[in-house]
């Protein structure tokens, strides 16, 4: 049985990341009380092996009840079940946006605190715990809905046998519209020649060869390119034996549209002929530099 429990803050996507884990296969259930997932894990044995992948959703929804979580997750340790806890973050700014938006109601507002900011908050307390002993944590502040999806199922679509227990997320960005939150690395290459500033390829991007051939051909790239790969290689088994199963290594330039977007595909191409399951994600391709 494969089984993942998502969680984390109200409004950062735990709905988008149930309809991923659905079209994947998995057999979901959203709102589910800790004192529950007894229940929930017995599903395979009960479906004849119908059923082998679940994902169930546990969040503050659940009210008092959420106090349980940390006990139920040692009980199901315990009795020998396996698991992994995704938590979808967000900032505070853009979980109040989204709230007005789809003018929905916070689940901890009530009369004493009604007001989402402050709901929010007091969530983001109760969840602290919560987020730090997570496998996995995703911040959809920047995501769209389809690039959560995407990250989604590459965390958990099956791979290949026999490959190396790490995703790696390769992200490119650019420093202007802000550091990715949930990167574990973060490289900079504002230090190589810009093709922002070359009139032919400023409307292109690092994943046209005009410009893959612009960034590389500078000493500058190609002295960084082995050191850069040398050092990727050096530090991934290293999370692997501390057990880390993901993996996300941003590239920034300035505005997440050349270098950065060179620099993220080279990552990717060197890490996936390992054989890791690699996926890349351009967050700030589209912006226009």
């Amino acid at each position: 049985m494969e089984l993942v429990i998502i969680t984390g803050m109200s409004g950062a996507g735990k709905s988008q990341a149930v309809d991923a884990l659905e079209d994947i296969g998995y057999y979901c259930v959203d709102n589910v009380p800790p004192s529950l997932l007894y229940k929930f894990v017995e599903l395979p044995a009960q479906s004849g092996g119908k059923i082998s992948q679940i994902a169930l959703v546990v969040d503050v929804r659940s009210k008092d009840m959420f106090a349980d979580y940390f006990i139920c997750l040692e009980g199901l340790k315990t009795a020998g079940y396996r698991f992994q806890i995704l938590f979808l973050d967000c900032s505070d700014e853009v979980l109040t946006r989204r709230f007005k938006e789809t003018r929905r109601r916070h689940p901890l507002l009530n009369d004493d605190n009604a007001q989402v900011g402050n709901a929010i908050r007091e969530e983001r307390g109760l969840l602290q715990r919560t987020r730090d002993s997570a496998d996995m944590i995703i911040d959809t502040s920047l995501l769209s809905a389809g690039q959560l999806k995407s990250r989604v199922q590459d965390l958990f679509a099956t791979g290949v046998a026999g490959q190396p227990h790490m995703t790696v997320n390769c992200m490119s960005f650019g420093f202007k519209y802000g550091l990715p939150a949930d990167s574990d690395l973060v490289f900079d290459v504002r230090c190589l020649p810009n093709p922002f500033y070359v009139e032919e390829l400023r409307p292109q991007t690092g994943l046209q060869e005009a410009v893959r051939e612009y960034v590389l051909s500078f000493p500058q790239a190609q002295g960084l390119v082995p050191h850069l790969l040398g050092f990727i290689d050096y530090l991934i088994p290293l999370y692997i034996q501390e057990g880390k199963s993901q993996l996300v290594v941003s590239v920034g330039c300035t505005g997440g549209r050349h270098r950065s977007v060179v620099f993220c595909q080279l990552l990717a191409d060197h890490l996936a002929g390992k054989g890791f399951r690699v996926s890349t994600n351009h967050r700030d391709i589209g912006r226009g530099g």
